[in-house]
């Protein structure tokens, strides 16, 4: 069953500004909402926005996708919560009947993209295409490998440095 995040509340007729906890976020008409606690050089929220479009339509995934970027205590908090693991990650996803959420840790970002050597906004987008795959239904966990199949294909179709199963699978 999933868990219902509750972490924005969207008018589907109508583009605002909102504020959660001091944190600005700036909702497109389509159904997508990236949320930055933090600002980070060179990454904006709208060009996010554009590659979440991207990452929906490659996907084939529907509905309305909220991104959170935010910091490690709250991704150790929600994967406690909802995975009962009790550390930070790099990404979490959380389904909906369509869409759904992805929470992203800013501080793992960029410290991957600091050990990979590519830019913090090419590991902001890995992290979100990986997280869409999930939305869709996809578990790397549990595929035999067909989700870091299509996580590399699409990464090369959209030019993305290295993806996150690749990365797993050279570690093991």
């Amino acid at each position: 069953m999933r868990a219902k995040s509750r972490w924005i509340q969207q008018s589907r007729t109508r583009p605002v500004t909102m504020e959660w906890e001091g944190i600005h976020a700036l909702p497109s008409f389509c159904g997508i909402v990236v949320i930055m606690k933090t600002k980070l050089a060179k990454v904006s929220p709208k060009a996010l926005e554009r590659f979440v479009a991207v990452a929906c339509r490659e996907t084939r995934l529907k509905g309305e996708v909220n991104i959170l970027l935010t910091d490690d205590r709250k991704m150790r908090e929600l994967n406690r919560r909802f995975r009962r693991k009790d550390k930070t990650t790099d990404v979490l996803s959380f389904p909906a009947a369509v869409g759904g959420d992805i929470a992203i840790s800013v501080p793992l970002a960029k410290k991957n993209a600091r050990v990979l050597g590519h830019e913090v906004g090419d590991e902001l987008k890995i992290l979100i295409l990986h997280g869409a795959l999930h939305l869709k239904g996809h578990d790397h966990e549990r595929d035999n490998g067909a989700m870091a199949r299509l996580e590399q294909r699409l990464r090369k179709k959209l030019d993305l440095p290295m993806s996150l199963t690749e990365r797993a699978e050279k570690t093991r």
